[in-house]
């Protein structure tokens, strides 16, 4: 089915903060109304990005955490008798409580809440491929991946379950971004090959509906306003997937978005969870005669909070929706590993006089993103080094006003990424300006450099215009040193061109660390500062694809 031919239905729902139950009915003339109608619960989360325990998101703290989320699932499972709970990926890379321990905190929470299978996202290849192999034995659910092959051909996993029922059968496939292959770490995949996941669906749904009633894709794909791209692409060109359980793109969904095939008139519902665990997701099949003939759809809130601020100055914190109780079990599971993390990272490392936003970080230049670059190019001035490289992407969260702690550090780069010197000529540092320069607002790829380096972009041609290298225009006839992160090093998020260095030198150093004694040679006490580093020459343009991007 062309993607041309399928629609968008448009749903209306009430919206409290975003999350509130959403209802709409899919009936139609079909099976005898006395044919038996079974119920199907689907719990899922996406994108937890290694939060096992609950943690402070601006304004509020104490939200999310797999005890809270082990809370609703058991009770959900005490009311209804067939539920399911997925996954559709990213579980690693996020706090050191999960950082530290390779996501072992995060799997051993699932397998104690009872998940049912997690599709594998980009984010699993973080780490070595070793490191996927034994998260995969230690889980006691399948992570599932129908497009992910090895150079030889086999499949790196599972491609799909089935889940049977009493009276139904459900079949539950994963597929992985093809973008993988692009924003992994290169050294990680080197032995995997990313099939396009619509191509690969296109062969396998057939085969599921023959085998279940229901089927059920974990695709970690996106949500994008085209039809296109990740998972609306998904449902407008493979016919049959009664729900997709989307992740990758951190969207917040207040309900489902349904598409419908024009011929055949199945509907396909695409729901996705947020991040980090904030929201649980619950969908309400009601299945007849192989078709899902109703659903009901709720975004459960796991602890968020609202903020109000007193006139005497008291901050009072409301629950949104209910205040749920941590699961006693789960909490003393974790307790191992959040005592361990806090004996590691309590130091205090410095002071910020004022919050270092991380948003922005994939649009323009930031304070973060400078401090980070900065803190490479300081480490590696002894070289000669003519300026440094950190991808947005790899910045995570905010460093918050007051003392700055390692676990500041592991928390905005969670990433074990090292500092990298290149030595590059100039064909390749012209072609990595190009780059950079043709780099979409809100990719991860996106630059901060550090202070020495200013590049003015042409948001319309989608080239640089004027780069300045410490106080002189750029030389294409001349070679430059560049320390980068190691990640980028190896032709991460497409800096393939960096991969043509004439010497590269890998000091071993992480980059963490590095940012640490940075901080420490500043004296301790920093203050955000933008340089004009980042310059666009069409700043409306840019403005407009920042709102598209975001």
């Amino acid at each position: 089915m062309k993607a041309s031919t399928k629609r968008l239905v448009n749903l209306t729902a009430a919206v409290l903060v975003g999350l509130l139950l959403a209802c709409s009915s899919m009936k139609e003339a079909g099976p005898p109304s006395g044919s038996p109608v079974h119920h199907l619960v689907v719990l899922h989360t996406n994108d937890t990005h290694g939060h096992p325990v609950k943690f402070f998101k601006d304004p509020a703290p104490d939200v999310g955490g797999l005890g809270a989320r082990a809370t609703i699932v058991k009770r959900i499972r005490g009311q209804s008798k067939n539920v399911l709970v997925l996954d559709a990926g990213d579980i690693n890379t996020g706090r050191p409580e999960s950082n530290l321990f390779k996501a072992r905190p995060d799997i051993e929470g699932y397998n104690y809440i009872g998940y049912d299978a997690m599709a594998i996202g980009n984010h699993e290849f973080d780490n070595a491929l070793g490191v996927l192999r034994e998260q995969m034995k230690l889980a006691d659910f399948p992570f599932l991946s129908a497009n992910v092959r090895t150079k030889q051909g086999e499949l790196l996993t599972l491609p799909y379950i089935i889940k049977e029922f009493d009276g139904f059968k459900v079949a539950i496939f994963g597929l992985t971004t093809k973008e993988t292959e692009f924003v992994a770490h290169q050294e990680n995949i080197r032995s995997l090959v990313f099939q396009d996941e619509v191509e690969v669906a296109k062969q396998l749904v057939p085969e599921l509906r023959k085998q279940a009633d229901v089927v059920i894709a974990l695709a970690h794909m996106g949500t994008y306003n085209s039809t296109e791209l990740g998972s609306k692409r998904l449902a407008s060109e493979v016919n049959g997937i009664d729900l997709i359980v989307d992740g990758h793109s951190h969207t917040k969904l207040d309900a489902p978005i349904v598409m419908t095939d024009p011929e055949s008139g199945h509907k396909t519902l695409i729901v996705q969870a947020w991040k980090w665990g904030l929201v649980l997701g619950r969908v309400d099949l009601f299945i007849q005669k192989k078709r899902v003939i109703e659903y009901k759809f709720e975004a459960i809130p796991v602890n968020l909070k609202e903020v109000e601020k007193k006139p005497d100055g008291a901050v009072v914190y409301h629950v949104i929706g209910e205040d749920i109780p941590e699961d006693p079990e789960l909490v003393r599971l974790m307790k191992p590993y959040v005592d361990k993390v806090n004996s590691l990272l309590s130091k205090v490392v410095g002071q910020a006089q004022e919050t270092f936003f991380y948003k922005g970080v994939r649009k323009r230049e930031t304070a973060l993103g400078n401090l980070v670059a900065d803190s490479m190019l300081w480490y590696t001035k002894y070289m000669e080094v003519d300026f440094a490289l950190q991808n947005g992407g790899g910045i995570r969260t905010d460093l918050p006003k007051g003392p700055i702690t390692q676990r500041s550090m592991h928390e905005i780069l969670p990433f074990d990424n090292s500092v990298v010197v290149l030595t590059l000529d100039g064909v390749t540092v012209r072609s990595l300006f190009d780059f950079m320069a043709s780099i979409s607002s809100g990719q991860g790829g996106f630059p901060q450099v550090s202070a020495g380096l200013s590049i003015t972009l042409n948001t319309l041609t989608k080239k640089y215009e004027k780069i300045m290298i410490n106080g002189e225009p750029f030389n294409p006839g001349r070679t430059y040193k560049v320390a980068t992160n190691s990640y980028l090093a190896a032709g991460g998020d497409g800096y393939r061109m960096l991969l043509n260095a004439l010497h590269r030198y890998d000091s071993s150093a992480s980059l963490r660390d590095v940012l640490i004694k940075y901080i420490e040679h500043l004296g301790g006490t920093i203050k955000p500062h933008i340089g004009g580093r980042i310059n666009f020459t069409d700043q409306r343009t840019h403005s407009e694809s920042m709102q598209k991007a975001a």
